[in-house]
Order: structure tokens, then C-alpha cells, then sequence
């Protein structure tokens, strides 16, 4: 295992004042109703095409973490990615478009998750009554950039804005000189923009999984032991979970998976480890992390903040204080996630009547057998 001291512990948590936003991140910054816009890269660099991007944890992950911040009425204009994009909605009401002019139209609430397509244009406005706040999960390190619809990338033209062939934003008016043609990133012809996929609204919808779609269930092998007996609603593809009557709603792959965990005032999550990258962003509640086989070291995150936790770390969750902790869960790879409990808590467990079985889910002890392969 490897061992996790307390500077190394602190050092990846990342508290909401540790956001620092970005006005000038992409070419519509000087567009009216997007200018007011700010670009967030938590972990990982995102698909920022400003230099002045301040990134909190550069460190690869499998992944990216941001988020955006705009008052009411503004837009995020269309736009294409080329890996996963996830929306988180931490606070208000957001209308999500695509389509080759945003044609369609879905609106999220607080706690909702919405998985966008890749290679078609999308974009979104705060709908609600004042600022509000989404996160973000793009997949891969390298996310390739974007491509913004070819009106908005003539009409940034008009402000003196283009975008060169490597993603960088290149502004006139402040000195920067301009590519010829062959350097920068022409608006996509007519042609190209009809070739997108076309995504239905019925099928954009199975992709949206709304605070009231979760189905909470007990979560791990240590459930029935006293003070635990976490809760995982899956979103996006294999995570953590120990429950084969888990089933995730969105299952395409993505490069990483992601859930809710809940966890009531009082209880915890045994110590595990895990050989993946893992993030947490805590929507609500307060949870007290403890590192290492020793359990030696402890963080306490709030609402609001991201922590990352490296690969094959032992850690182990608590809620403190009254409220529930609700957290989302993101772990690289599109692969079943594996946690393994101490040795301890799989005894325990057995004691209490519950194993896993040879699949990795919670079974009745006494159904399973020592089985071991001959030779």
C-alpha cells in the first residue's frame, strides 16, 4: 500500500476558495450574453484555450474536473467536445441545447447529472433566478480541445478573437498576433456541420439522471457491521459498488465512472484501498477522510470542496456533524472498480453473515463454499 502522509494529505484537497475562475477561457468571451461567463479547471486543464487558466491540481487522472459559473441569462454558446462531457448542477437551473443549432432543449435542476454525446454541438444558459454553478467531468487527459459552432467562431472574428490550430486563444486587441488561415481553426462548413449525429430527445434523456431517477442502496461488503452501511446510486458506468442489484443508467464507456454516496450522520465506510484514481466533490454534509493502515492521518471535507485521492491508498469515510453527507464518486477507467476492504472488515462481515462472492458482490456467507481450483 502506499503510505500517505499529511502534507501530501492536504495538499490534494482542494476548498471552494481554492476555485479560481477564468473570463477569457474560450473564443466567446467577448460575445454579449457570454461575457460574463468563468471557467473553472479543478483538476486537470479542461479544454481552456487561455493561458491565463489557473489549474488547481495539474496532475493527470484519466480525467478532468472543472466547472462553470454564470449569472442568470448567460449563455455558454455551441460547441463540439471529442471526449466525455458530464454536467454536474451544484446550484440552479440550467437549459441544455444541442443539436447543429441547438435546436433541442432539456432543463436541469439542483442534483442533476447530464451526460452530453460527443461530435455534436451543445451548449447551455443559466436558467434559474441568479448565479449558479455546474460541474464538470471531461473524459481523458488530453481532451483534444473544441470546436465552436461556425457562427460563433465568425462573429469572435468582429472582436479581434480566433483560435489557434493548437487551442490557444489569440486576441487582436491585445497584441497577439494572428495566424494566417492554415494556423487557426476555420469555422466548420455547412457540409460537416449536417454530418453530425442526431441525438432525439427521447434518447438525450436516458442520458440525464435527475436527483429523484437515483436509486440508493446499501453499498459495500461492511453493511451489516454496527455504524456503516453506506448508500451508492451509480450514474455513469462500473463503480464502486459491492450490490449486484446496482445497475447504472448512463453505460457507455466515458473513461472513468462516476455515482452518488451517501452516507447518514454516524456512520462509515470501512477502510479500503483501490488501484484507481479516485475524486470526490462533496454536494452537501461534512465527511471526515482517515488515511493508511494506521489511520493516522484525517481530512475533513465540506460541501463544496474536491479531494483526490491516489491510487492503492487506504482510506475510510465518515459522516460527521447531522447532516448527510452526499458526494459524488469519480474513478478513472471504464472498467469494474475493485475496492478491497481490510482483511478485518471481510472477517467481520462473515461473522455477520455476509461474504462476497467469486464475483465481487455481497452474498449470504453460508451459501458460498471454501471453493479452491485443484492444481
Amino acid at each position: 500500500m502506499t503510505a500517505f502522509s499529511k502534507t501530501d494529505a492536504e495538499a490534494r484537497r482542494i476548498r471552494r476558495t481554492d476555485y479560481v475562475s477564468c473570463t477569457v477561457a474560450f473564443i466567446d468571451c467577448k460575445k454579449p450574453g457570454s461575457h460574463l461567463k468563468e471557467n473553472y479547471s479543478i483538476i486537470g486543464p479542461g479544454v481552456t484555450s487561455s493561458d491565463e487558466q489557473v489549474v488547481n491540481l495539474p496532475e493527470p487522472h484519466g480525467f478532468n474536473i472543472g466547472a462553470a459559473a454564470m449569472p442568470n441569462g448567460i449563455t455558454n454558446n455551441l460547441h463540439i467536445h471529442f471526449t466525455a462531457e458530464v454536467f454536474i448542477v451544484q446550484k440552479g437551473e440550467w437549459t441544455f441545447r444541442w443539436g447543429p443549432n441547438g435546436e433541442n432543449e432539456i432543463v436541469g435542476h439542483e442534483g442533476d447529472i447530464v451526460s452530453v454525446p460527443t461530435w455534436m454541438f451543445r451548449g447551455f444558459t443559466n436558467t434559474g433566478p441568479d448565479d449558479g454553478w455546474l460541474f464538470t467531468v471531461l473524459g481523458g487527459d488530453n481532451t483534444g480541445g473544441v470546436i465552436f459552432h461556425p457562427d460563433i467562431i465568425r462573429e469572435a472574428a468582429d472582436y479581434g478573437l480566433y483560435i489557434s490550430s493548437d487551442n490557444t486563444l489569440i486576441d487582436a486587441s491585445r497584441g497577439d498576433v494572428v495566424p494566417d488561415e492554415s494556423g487557426r481553426i476555420a469555422p466548420m462548413s455547412d457540409s460537416d456541420v449536417a454530418q453530425l449525429r442526431d441525438v432525439p430527445r427521447e434518447a438525450m434523456r436516458q442520458r440525464v439522471v435527475t436527483e429523484s431517477d437515483r436509486q440508493f442502496l446499501p453499498a459495500f461488503i461492511d453493511a451489516s457491521l454496527p455504524n456503516c452501511g453506506a448508500e451508492i446510486a451509480p450514474v455513469i458506468g462500473f463503480g464502486l459498488t459491492q450490490n449486484r442489484a446496482h445497475a447504472t443508467p448512463v453505460s457507455n464507456p466515458h473513461g472513468f465512472s462516476l455515482e452518488w454516496m451517501r452516507i447518514a450522520p454516524g456512520v462509515r465506510v470501512s477502510p479500503f484501498s483501490l488501484p484507481d484514481k479516485m475524486v470526490l466533490i462533496v454536494r452537501s454534509g461534512r465527511v471526515r477522510m482517515t488515511f493508511n493502515q494506521e489511520a493516522d492521518v484525517t481530512v475533513e471535507l465540506e460541501a463544496w470542496e474536491t479531494y483526490s485521492i491516489p491510487a492503492n491508498v487506504v482510506r475510510a469515510f465518515e459522516c460527521i456533524g447531522d447532516e448527510p453527507v452526499e458526494m459524488l464518486v469519480v474513478v478513472s477507467g471504464d472498467h469494474r472498480k475493485m475496492p478491497v476492504f481490510a482483511e478485518e472488515v471481510i472477517e467481520s462481515a462473515r461473522s455477520a453473515g455476509q461474504a462476497l462472492d467469486a464475483g465481487g458482490f455481497v452474498a449470504k456467507a453460508s451459501l458460498l463454499s471454501n471453493y479452491k481450483r485443484a492444481g
